[in-house]
């Protein structure tokens, strides 16, 4: 993307200015880790279910019942795909960050998830937005329609330089801030694989796909999304070709870490 740097323009705090910014992967969420997302969800008519869980001692009064946390969760029409809304329910980590959503789908609806995708806050909206609308088009959820290299592929078309170690594993952007690779998958992760329950502490088990970005070498990393063995590699290329694209998205909150790294035109 091609704008000009407005470094010296600094926002009101108390009437945020909007602009068009990139690169997309240094974009953040804009501060809408959950607004950005469940709109896609809408759009699509998935159904939205609220759990709410809490402690009600004998006799307390209604107003001090303690709420211990909440669960959002949207369903497709076909019960086979679902993602939940994370942060208010205690996530694990991710590159010591937060998981703000799960999406997960399976092959029939009598049985349990057969893969799951996890994003961290600040993961560019319209990336995950993007990942869940080819997740809705897709007919058979776990069934992968291309090989890995349509990952590779996708960011590379956008200017990303395969690894020269692991070039059909690996990708990084032009500054070597983010990075797309194939390999072990992180603890916890879910996967309908029966390999990864056998897998001994000694062994790699099956690889999938994960992506991070790390502003400063040694540094905390802005976002990390990591995705099962059983995500069907098509889907993660719809991912990978959201996160890598080079139109701007609009932005009233920046990362701390990479506003002065974004260009930046007023949104008019």
């Amino acid at each position: 993307m091609e704008a000009p740097l407005y470094s010296h323009l600094q926002p009101d705090p108390s009437a945020p200015l909007a602009f068009w910014v990139g690169p997309r992967h240094l974009a953040g969420d804009d501060g809408r880790p959950y607004d950005a997302v469940a709109d896609a969800l809408a759009g699509l008519g998935w159904t939205s279910l609220t759990i709410v869980r809490g402690r009600h001692e004998p006799d307390e009064a209604e107003q001090d019942r303690q709420v211990l946390r909440s669960t959002v969760l949207h369903i497709s029409l076909d019960g086979l795909r679902w993602a939940q809304w994370c942060l208010a329910d205690e996530p694990f980590h991710l590159g010591e960050l937060p998981i703000a959503w799960q999406i997960s789908a399976r092959d029939e609806t009598t049985s349990l998830a057969g893969w799951s995708a996890y994003f961290t806050r600040d993961v560019p909206g319209e990336a995950v937005a993007d990942f869940i609308l080819a997740l809705d088009a897709h007919e058979q959820p776990t069934v992968p329609l291309a090989g890995a290299e349509v990952v590779l592929d996708a960011v590379a078309a956008h200017g990303w330089f395969r690894d020269i170690d692991e070039p059909q594993a690996a990708a990084m952007d032009p500054t070597g801030a983010s990075h797309m690779s194939l390999g072990e998958v992180p603890p916890l992760i879910q996967d309908g694989d029966p390999r990864v329950l056998v897998t001994e502490a000694d062994e790699v088990g099956p690889a999938g796909w994960q992506a991070w970005s790390e502003p400063v070498l040694g540094a905390s990393y802005l976002w990390v999304a990591s995705f099962a063995a059983g995500v069907p590699h098509d889907l993660v290329a719809a991912f990978a070709t959201s996160l890598s694209s080079t139109a701007p998205v609009l932005r009233r909150v920046l990362p701390e870490a990479t506003q002065e790294r974004l260009l930046r035109a007023p949104a008019t």
